[in-house]
């Protein structure tokens, strides 16, 4: 399953900003995978942080295969040590182990974050061990493809608006005037930004101060 999106959400980027236009001319429509299951999303999420994208596809390809359905009940089956057994870090297992019990006994539903709004969804993400900012914000654009979703904490969308509009660095004021330029498609411009930090544009250079590469 991948992020959907279509002409509705490009033509308004187009209308409103010309070089994010030229973006998603050249770059062409974009097929990101989305996860929409929370629980699983969550657990996908804290199993990869601080560890390489192929490592974090090793890991969960392990557990996948050791529990089946990754819920709860089978976090909770599998405990701490056999979580650990796959791979995972002694905290991230607590981590995972403490969210399966949350979910199991009700304190953290995962249906109500669904339910609410963007930034209550964040609070609510927040709560669980292993969860900041960043990935609540990811988890609600790749997991429940919300509209708007445009991350102020996420690196590679402040060297794409670099890229994109020349801009030595990205404050937060400057951040902010984009968030209401790309309104509310937010998410489909943060797909064209990671794509142009990622090298999607080849001519397209980071103007950031040389060893400032990851300056706001």
């Amino acid at each position: 399953m991948y992020f959907e999106y279509g002409e509705t959400e490009v033509q308004y980027l187009r209308s409103r900003d010309k070089r994010i236009g030229e973006v998603i001319d050249r770059v062409g429509m974009i097929r990101r995978e989305v996860d929409p299951d929370l629980f699983a999303a969550v657990v996908h999420h804290i199993v990869g942080q601080q560890i390489s994208t192929k490592a974090q596809a090793t890991v969960w390809r392990r557990m996948q295969e050791a529990l089946g359905t990754v819920d709860a009940g089978s976090v909770l089956a599998a405990g701490p040590e056999g979580l650990q057994a796959l791979g995972i870090s002694g905290r991230k297992a607590a981590y995972i182990t403490d969210f399966a019990l949350r979910v199991q006994s009700g304190a953290f539903d995962p249906e109500t974050v669904r339910e609410s709004c963007d930034a209550e969804a964040i609070r609510q993400l927040c709560t669980l061990k292993g969860v900041g900012a960043w990935t609540a914000e990811m988890l609600l654009l790749y997991c429940q493809q919300r509209p708007d979703i445009y991350s102020e904490d996420d690196l590679a969308i402040q060297r794409g608006l670099r890229m994109v509009y020349h801009h030595r660095q990205v404050g937060r004021e400057l951040f902010e005037k984009y968030r209401r330029r790309y309104s509310p498609y937010g998410s489909v411009a943060s797909l064209y930004l990671w794509a142009v930090a990622g090298g999607a544009v080849p001519e397209l250079r980071d103007y950031a101060p040389q060893g400032k590469k990851g300056a706001k």
